[in-house]
């Protein structure tokens, strides 16, 4: 097995995604993820990839496209207000399928807002800012070390669905630090080894004919049938990509759904309401799209309330709310500018919300 080294998580999200086979970066310096361009910088050339610090946002994901186009295994990384900047070429890249890897250490808004954690660009990532009917899978880690390991498999999942992948961490788990063990490098794809592997990118004319990867189509019946095309592949993703941990539902009195460093939080409370005679359970989603809306099936009869514990004003509500289908009140406990709910705090919230629902 191999050893385990401590990584602060920016630059263990970095290792990873080079260690996945990504070889060209491109991006922005923003807080909370500014070392990761600067981990990229470094590192990259030593093993034949490539950096460029664009000079925008608007330049980092249309630089992604065109490599991207070209076969290459590209990756970004930036937080809230600057992907909000990228969400444009996010509907190209998915209307002209083209795979990269995009990371979101994301932070308050809305707006500039702070450079504190948040989860408030759930509807963002989830839902998606460009335009027309496009999906791309997102996945929510909870610890380094489960980022690291997404963040390796994320740019072959992109390959293979020929589509954007989003990894949503927060500024907390950028800037903390905890003991990872890195995944064996895999071999990354060269000039020599790209038309082979991805026949449909731009490679010149050595193979006799041209190959174009747009997303623009004038013809109604055109984009039509494109656009169903799509779908059919995103379907397939929901099929393949849903991802959940699930704790303690069978005699749970009260779940907590929670995704990302809050789950964390969440699982500390259930430890603690336990000490007190009330069973909790857990519903943490990795992948917030495609979302696990099936792991509420498994709720039990003893189940009182739902609680979604975020840094947000509620953005899961609406999607826990379509897995619960009614069957028990959903409540939430939030913290939203950059502040952090203690454990004891969600304690003392849930058992208030027990004395309502009884």
């Amino acid at each position: 097995m191999s050893e385990k080294v401590l990584m602060k998580g920016n630059e263990a999200f970095a290792e990873a995604v080079i260690r996945g086979g990504v070889r060209f970066y491109f991006g922005y310096p923003i807080t909370p993820q500014s070392e990761i361009p600067e981990f990229m910088s470094r590192e990259l050339p030593k093993r034949g990839g490539r950096f460029l610090q664009a000079e925008s946002e608007l330049g980092a994901i249309n630089m992604a496209y065109g490599c991207g186009a070209a076969g290459g295994s590209g990756f970004i990384s930036s937080s809230s207000p600057g992907i909000a900047l990228m969400q444009e070429g996010m509907s190209f890249l998915c209307g002209a399928e083209v795979p990269v890897t995009l990371l979101n250490v994301s932070r308050g808004g809305p707006g500039i807002g702070s450079i504190q954690p948040g989860q408030a660009d759930y509807n963002q990532v989830t839902r998606g800012g460009g335009n027309g009917d496009y999906r791309i899978p997102v996945f929510a880690p909870a610890s380094i070390q489960e980022a690291v390991d997404i963040l390796y498999e994320a740019p072959s999942i992109a390959d293979k669905y020929r589509n954007p992948v989003m990894v949503l961490a927060d500024g907390l788990m950028g800037q903390m630090m905890e003991p990872v063990v890195l995944p064996e490098p895999k071999e990354a794809l060269t000039s020599a080894t790209i038309p082979a592997a991805k026949p449909w990118a731009i490679s010149g004319s050595e193979k006799g004919e041209r190959s174009v990867v747009k997303s623009l189509r004038l013809q109604p019946e055109v984009l039509e049938a494109h656009v169903e095309h799509l779908y059919e592949k995103y379907a397939e993703m929901e099929r393949e990509l849903e991802r959940v941990e699930c704790e303690g539902l069978e005699d749970a009195e009260v779940v907590f759904v929670a995704f990302g460093t809050m789950a964390r939080l969440a699982r500390e409370a259930m430890e603690l309401l336990e000490a007190q005679g009330v069973k909790a359970g857990l519903i943490r989603p990795i992948s917030l799209w495609p979302y696990p809306y099936s792991a509420f099936d498994k709720l039990s009869g003893k189940t009182k309330a739902v609680i979604s514990v975020e840094l947000s004003m509620g953005q899961m509500l609406q999607d826990i709310k379509l897995g619960v289908r009614g069957r028990v009140p959903v409540k939430l406990i939030h913290r939203v500018g950059g502040m952090l709910p203690t454990s004891l705090e969600v304690v003392e919230k849930t058992k208030k919300i027990l004395e309502e629902v009884r």
